[in-house]
C-alpha cells in the first residue's frame, strides 16, 4: 500500500491548490451550479454534474471529470506507478489507491467549494434523449455541494424538507436531472436494454474491523 519515496516526492512537489497560471486557456466554470454524487464514505470524487435548460428547451448536461492527466505527466514517476498498480482497490474498510492520497483525495478530487481543474463535456439533449450537439473543453470548476446517493434519493423521492431546505439552491437542478434520467432510460429501453436491478451488499464492521452484518442496498433514483 505504501508508495516509493520518489513517487511521494513527486506528489509532494504538486501544489495543493490550483495555481493562477494553470487556469490560463481553460473555460472558467466556477459560477456554474454543479454537484458531485457519490457514496457516503467516498473520499476520491472524480466527477461532477451540472444541468441547465436552454432557451430552445434543450437540456444542457455537463459532465466534469477531474483532470488527473494535468498532474500525472506521461512516463513520469507518478504515471509509471499508477500503470503498475492499474487501478485503485476498494476493500471493505479501506482503499489501496492508485495515486498517493495527496493527489487522489486532494488536488485530483472534486472537493466541495474548492477550485479544481477538469475536463468538461457539455451535451445538448432533446426531449427524446438525442444528443443534438456536444462540446469538450478544459475547464476550471468549483463544486457547490458534495451530495450522496442517499440524500439525493431523500430529496427527490421522500421529499425530505430538511434536506430540500439545506440544498435549496440545487433542488430544481436535481429535479430536472431526474426528468432527464427518465428520458434517457426510456430511450435505452426502446433500444432493447435489459435492466438488471440487483441489490448491492455492504459489510458493516465494528470498531476493531470485524464484520458484524451485511446490509442490502437497493438502487434508487439517485444512482
Amino acid at each position: 500500500q505504501s508508495f516509493p519515496e520518489k513517487v511521494m516526492e513527486a506528489a509532494e512537489a504538486i501544489a495543493e491548490t490550483v495555481q493562477p497560471e494553470e487556469m490560463v486557456g481553460r473555460r472558467d466554470l466556477r459560477d456554474l451550479l454543479m454537484v458531485t454524487i457519490d457514496g457516503d464514505d467516498s473520499k476520491d470524487l472524480d466527477d461532477a454534474v451540472s444541468l441547465q435548460r436552454l432557451e430552445n428547451g434543450l437540456y444542457q448536461l455537463g459532465v466534469h471529470i477531474a483532470d488527473v492527466g494535468h498532474y500525472v505527466q506521461e512516463d513520469g514517476v507518478l504515471d509509471k506507478e499508477a500503470l503498475a498498480r492499474a487501478t485503485s482497490i476498494y476493500l471493505v474498510d479501506r482503499v489501496i489507491p492508485m495515486l498517493p492520497k495527496r493527489l487522489s483525495n486532494g488536488i485530483c478530487s472534486l472537493n466541495e467549494g474548492q477550485d479544481r481543474l477538469s475536463m468538461t463535456c457539455f451535451m445538448n439533449i432533446d426531449q427524446k434523449g438525442v444528443v443534438v450537439a456536444h462540446e469538450i473543453c478544459e475547464s476550471v470548476i468549483c463544486v457547490n455541494h458534495r451530495m450522496t446517493y442517499k440524500n439525493v434519493a431523500k430529496i427527490l423521492v421522500e421529499k425530505d424538507e430538511a434536506l430540500r431546505s439545506r440544498y435549496s439552491d440545487v433542488v430544481p437542478m436535481l429535479e430536472e436531472m431526474a426528468e432527464l434520467k427518465e428520458i434517457l432510460e426510456r430511450k435505452r429501453m426502446r433500444r432493447g436494454a435489459i435492466e438488471f436491478d440487483v441489490p448491492e451488499s455492504k459489510v458493516l464492521l465494528d470498531e476493531q474491523g470485524k464484520p458484524m452484518r451485511i446490509e442490502w442496498r437497493q438502487t434508487t433514483l439517485a444512482d
